[in-house]
């Protein structure tokens, strides 16, 4: 068994008055998640703020400011035979620019999506967990 650690975001953006949430589908699973890499995989001892960030804009085009952390999501899953844990540290992140057409190889499509249509998006729990609670947090920080 193998544990993984990995960070990435939960980016918003507000436009005329209606928040959106930028998704991306994984060019390998075909999943819609949020952005997200292993900690420390380009950069020795890089910290999970700084690898959520650096994912976040090779893996959708999109610069973003950390806002806040939420609850870590951990899930098992298998890769090459071999059992895995992945622990994996979200950050609710403003987008501050960027072009989300240069989203590198990983992801097939990246987009941005109403609030209210992100949950029926997601492909995965830990994703949807991870939406549900940083949604609060997004609605609260868009009003300032």
């Amino acid at each position: 068994m193998k544990f993984e650690f990995s960070a990435g975001g939960v980016v918003y953006k507000k436009e005329d008055s209606k928040i959106y949430i930028l998704v991306s589908q994984h060019s390998q699973h075909l999943g819609w998640v949020f952005p997200k890499g292993l900690i420390g995989d380009h950069v020795k001892e890089e910290k999970k703020e700084e690898t959520a960030v650096r994912e976040v804009k090779e893996e959708t085009g999109a610069e973003a400011e950390i806002m806040g952390e939420i609850t870590p999501v951990t899930y098992w899953y298998a890769w090459e035979g071999e059992k895995r844990k992945k622990t994996v540290y979200y950050f609710v992140m403003k987008f501050t620019g960027g072009d989300i057409t240069e989203h590198d190889h990983e992801m097939s499509a990246v987009e941005w999506l109403p609030e209210n249509k992100v949950m029926e998006r997601l492909s995965y729990k830990s994703d949807k967990d991870a939406f549900l609670e940083a949604l609060p947090l997004i609605k609260k920080l868009a009003k300032s």
